[in-house]
């Protein structure tokens, strides 16, 4: 499975994995509505300014046999003092078309992104995951990740939810 570092010109398809991902994921969690007026084309604009951004987070992506974008994953040093800035990355997305869960893709995306992780010097890292997100919660502990107890409760697409902080420490 291919996986490289993004580029500007995967802005586009890293919004449609963006968007199409949240449809499928979040149906049970966040209104349709709110889910059906996720817009690529305002997802790539907000993309290609992270991807040229000077203080650019780190995107990884994984293409199929066509070179589309089918995953994406997103990391930067954490952005609070919480944490020691240079030890400790958050994890700020991993999405995958839901056409290719359950293949390895994401498996295979969160092995690449964890040793870029480690080849930039951290040595844990921290995400976010909804509570009620059944499928990303095994997906993360099966990796060894694990709910560190901290709890945020924030409004989403007009409800309140849960985000859990999961954490890791990174091996290769």
């Amino acid at each position: 499975m291919p996986i490289r570092e993004a580029l500007a010109e995967d802005a586009a398809g890293i919004a449609a994995v963006h968007v199409l991902s949240w449809r499928a994921a979040y149906r049970d969690l966040l209104p349709g509505p709110y889910l059906d007026a996720l817009d690529v084309e305002e997802r790539t604009a907000t993309w290609r300014a992270r991807l040229t951004a000077p203080e650019r987070p780190t995107v990884l992506v994984e293409t199929g046999p066509d070179e589309r974008v089918r995953a994406f994953s997103c990391f930067r040093a954490w952005p609070d003092e919480e944490f020691d800035r240079r030890t400790t990355a958050e994890l700020a997305a991993l999405y995958a078309l839901p056409e290719v869960w359950g293949t390895g893709v994401g498996r295979a995306l969160l092995a690449a992104t964890t040793e870029a992780l480690v080849a930039t010097g951290f040595r844990t890292a921290a995400l976010w995951v909804f509570a009620g997100n059944a499928r990303g919660r095994r997906f993360y502990e099966a990796a060894g990740w694990r709910a560190d107890g901290e709890v945020l409760r924030e409004e989403t697409g007009g409800r309140m939810l849960e985000e859990l902080r999961y954490r890791g420490v990174l091996f290769v």
